[in-house]
């Protein structure tokens, strides 16, 4: 039974890493392209504070996707992808 439990932990902490990592570079791709576009593309003016807004948007976008994905998929991935 012990080794059961361990087995879940272990399992939980991967699908928290990886909810974690996904969410992170979300983030960052995300902040990235709205800075590179509102200021060497000229596509738009922002400040850094709406930049940043803009992606918490799209990391809680990703972190509500991982969420579902742990109940349609597999509990132990934040993918939607069979068998991920």
């Amino acid at each position: 039974m012990h080794a059961l439990d361990n087995s879940n932990a272990k399992s939980t902490m991967t699908y928290v890493r990886d909810v974690a990592e996904r969410v992170l570079w979300t983030f960052l791709f995300t902040a990235g392209g709205v800075a590179v576009a509102a200021g060497p593309a000229h596509w738009m003016e922002l400040p850094l504070w709406k930049t940043a807004a803009v992606a918490g948007i799209a990391a809680v976008g990703s972190l509500l996707k991982g969420l579902i994905a742990k109940y349609v998929r597999n509990p132990n991935s934040a993918s939607t992808a069979k068998g991920v």
